[in-house]
């Protein structure tokens, strides 16, 4: 009773809080000064860089804007501090600086207000670089008090239902999602100089191809037809391969209906790329450049901490075939395995649950994902995958129940995944047709026929080497962020009832 009772009372608290800033609105409103009518202003430098620059900025005249994050000293003088982008500045008030009337004015403005700045950079007695304010401007009224104790919140899903709100009072929030900027754009920037031709493919597609994936369905009402959100860009951008465009890459948006943890969410980002005249092992170093570029070229060092645990991105990268993990990590050498029934029998003897009647390769699999994983920390290729699990790859021609295909691995979790590409027709049929098999016997996952596709590499595709890099998790390893929500400004929420 007592605990309904104190949240009964904050709720009248925030109520009176919310009727005295509408009234304080209003007051403005009716004496000219509606801060809703400016429509622009003029701002000439950021908080960081008066700071950074303020041996060549002091004395100079200032215009800046942001948001009122502290207030302090009512007498004949006041301090506040602003808050942009780049971070905050401390402002100094005096009543003889912008006059009797408009210090009235300044007295009003509440935490969270949107303010614009006029005045002369100085460094204060204490030492604090500071703005003396010449003139301060009400930008926009704040009618929703900024939380106190934001971390102290009980609800933990309000930071991502309200992300803008987190990102006004958690100045590592925000250096997140600009550390993400950054991230984003030394690869393109890598690329790009390599020749690399960014493009970009449907979102909704007739067939969802390119990935063994639950997808979205909609319904297009001018077509009659049901259309998917894209599962992966793979077989579009193989198409331009088949079209001379020789190096292609496309960073977007895919969407899989799958479950959510720390690791997934329903819409995520992905970078996948070609090149034709390369397989597999072009594909490790170009992943290897990439991925250790974007550290350097961020963070200024290839060494990052994880969760309490350096992670050195420096290349090149440890490198196990699958066959040769599981070995490593189970003591079973599936090289000396010659059936699907030994297989099976070998995995249930290791407890690992095994549903229908899995080939070799699929026990390979399953034994790579229940024993090995979580043991790759530092980066690893993992390599040479079975066939059944790998229905878009290029057989290795001295064995052909394996593939030239890879996946990238840091802190147990895969971070990418690339190939030498299939680019036999009469093979990516038959192995289209099996999947197919899969789906109708209720793999809602495998993969669907694409006969268009088929017609593409019917006139011919190069040796392709493709990569495929998921941007959210190496941003959470970049910015040792635990969960990809905090990575993601929006992350999928179920709506409150």
């Amino acid at each position: 009773m007592a605990e309904n009772t104190e949240i009964n009372q904050e709720m009248q608290d925030l109520s009176e809080v919310l009727k005295v800033r509408r009234q304080k609105l209003a007051e403005l409103q009716q004496s000219g000064r509606d801060p809703f009518k400016i429509v622009k202003y003029d701002v000439n430098c950021s908080t960081a860089q008066i700071i950074e620059n303020f041996e060549q900025m002091e004395g100079q005249h200032v215009s800046i804007a942001g948001r009122m994050m502290s207030k302090r000293g009512m007498g004949k003088a006041s301090f506040c501090d602003i808050q942009d982008r780049d971070g905050r500045i401390q402002i100094y008030v005096r009543i003889d600086g912008i006059g009797e009337e408009n210090y009235e004015y300044f007295k009003k403005l509440d935490i969270g207000d949107m303010v614009g700045v006029k005045g002369e950079v100085f460094r204060t007695h204490k030492g604090e670089i500071s703005i003396k304010a010449s003139e301060v401007t009400l930008l926009a009224k704040s009618l929703q008090p900024l939380p106190e104790k934001w971390h102290g919140l009980k609800d933990p899903d309000l930071r991502y239902r309200q992300r803008y709100v987190d990102l006004i009072v958690n100045p590592d929030v925000r250096k997140t999602f600009i550390t993400r900027s950054k991230i984003i754009k030394s690869i393109r920037k890598y690329l790009d100089d390599r020749g690399f031709l960014e493009v970009d493919t449907p979102l909704l597609n007739t067939i969802p191809g390119g990935a063994a994936a639950r997808p979205f369905i909609t319904h297009h009402n001018t077509l009659d037809i049901d259309m998917y959100l894209r599962i992966a860009p793979e077989l579009y951008l193989k198409r331009l391969i088949v079209g001379g465009l020789e190096r292609v890459y496309e960073m977007g948006r895919m969407f899989r209906n799958e479950g959510m943890s720390v690791k997934h969410n329903p819409e995520f980002t992905m970078m996948e790329v070609y090149q034709a005249y390369t397989d597999y092992k072009g594909m490790m170093e170009l992943a290897e450049g990439i991925i250790s570029t974007a550290a350097q070229e961020v963070l200024g060092t290839t060494k990052v901490v994880y969760q309490g645990q350096e992670i050195d991105l420096t290349p090149p990268w440890n490198r196990m075939t699958m066959i040769e993990a599981v070995k490593k990590y189970t003591g079973v050498d599936f090289d000396l395995i010659n059936s699907d029934e030994e297989a099976r029998k070998v995995a249930e003897e290791k407890k690992v649950r095994v549903e229908g009647k899995l080939s070799k390769g699929e026990v390979l699999n399953l034994m790579f994902e229940e024993f090995v994983e979580e043991h790759l920390v530092q980066p690893t290729f993992i390599y040479d995958y079975p066939v059944e699990v790998s229905p878009l790859t290029k057989r290795k021609p001295d064995r052909p129940e394996l593939t030239e295909r890879f996946e990238i691995f840091i802190t147990g979790r895969e971070m990418g995944n690339a190939y030498s590409e299939l680019n036999d027709p009469i093979d990516q049929k038959e192995r289209f047709i099996n999947q197919v098999k899969k789906r109708e016997a209720g793999d809602e996952e495998a993969n669907m026929m694409d006969e268009d596709f088929i017609t593409a590499l019917e006139y011919g595709m190069p040796p392709t080497g493709g990569l495929g890099i998921g941007i959210d998790r190496l941003v959470m390893l970049l910015t040792d962020s635990y969960s990809i929500r905090d990575v993601l400004l929006f992350p999928t929420m179920k709506p409150r009832d």
